[in-house]
């Protein structure tokens, strides 16, 4: 069991949980993820909630292969309206901000956010470990080689799982020291790795656990789904749900989805099927 303070609120990890996608953005990978504060916000976020989502996980820059950075002020606009909103509705809610810029993680946090997601585990803002640690909110620590403009260019490992488990530990390490004890580990899948790389890393899944934190997943309709079946990320649930179970069953307690009916469902019945061979 994980046990995390989200602002007061406790987050409380007993079994797999489920983390809802919503992008502020025009040029997500995946255009069924974007949405609108003026428009379906608020029925997306609804519908996730509803259909099981635990935490709500609000971004305002597209993290794609090539994608340009998009700057603080123009993040800014982009999530702060859409927290309030989804503060206000919905107030029983967990709210995630995914961003690298530590004053975009800042401002999120005030406005009602209860965590901070970050592609880059402080790399792309030397500042967003130690202001995390003075808010004393969660942290979601990804791995990632340079950024997602130059990520694709920097796939050489000595050994892919060895060289990505020590990046972990110094990150723990650097998280523990400013004072952050409630953290999630997420491998990166898709970001700076091959295709191949990217199943290797699911295949070799569990070694995560003895980092000792809750490892969390973003496999939700990636390229390593829909390339290797010939596809685009419209069409790919049914091969996200297959690598949610695969995951699962090596280990995940978050699976960061754009669909959170199917994740659940996955998640249900994976449980129900360690039950009847443990």
């Amino acid at each position: 069991m994980f046990t995390f303070n989200c602002r007061g609120r406790l987050l409380i990890i007993r079994e797999p949980i489920v983390m809802g996608i919503l992008n502020v953005t025009p040029d997500s990978f995946f255009e069924g993820s974007r949405v609108d504060p003026q428009n379906n916000l608020l029925t997306r976020a609804g519908k996730m909630i509803e259909e099981g989502a635990a935490i709500l996980d609000i971004g305002g820059q597209s993290t794609r292969p090539g994608a340009e950075i998009v700057g603080v002020e123009d993040e800014l606009k982009r999530v702060i309206p859409a927290i309030k909103t989804i503060r206000h509705h919905y107030q029983n809610c967990f709210i995630s901000i995914d961003t690298f810029h530590s004053e975009v993680a800042v401002q999120a946090v005030e406005t009602g956010a209860d965590m901070v997601n970050d592609i880059s585990a402080g790399n792309m803002d030397p500042q967003m470990i130690s202001r995390v640690a003075r808010m004393k909110v969660p942290y979601i620590a990804m791995h990632m080689r340079g950024t997602p403009a130059t990520m694709n260019t920097l796939t050489t490992y000595n050994h892919l799982l060895t060289d990505i488990l020590d990046y972990f530990h110094e990150k723990i390490d650097e998280c523990r020291n400013e004072g952050i004890t409630d953290l999630m580990i997420d491998p990166g899948f898709g970001f700076a790795k091959t295709i191949s790389q990217n199943f290797e890393l699911l295949n070799r899944l569990n070694a995560f656990e003895i980092l000792g934190y809750p490892l969390l997943v973003g496999l939700s309709r990636k390229s390593m789904i829909y390339k290797t079946l010939g596809t685009g990320p419209e069409h790919a649930l049914n091969g996200t749900s297959v690598l949610h179970t695969i995951a699962l069953q090596k280990g995940a307690m978050v699976l960061r989805v754009h669909d959170v009916k199917e994740a659940m469902e996955c998640i249900q019945l994976t449980r129900k099927a360690i039950q009847r061979t443990s």
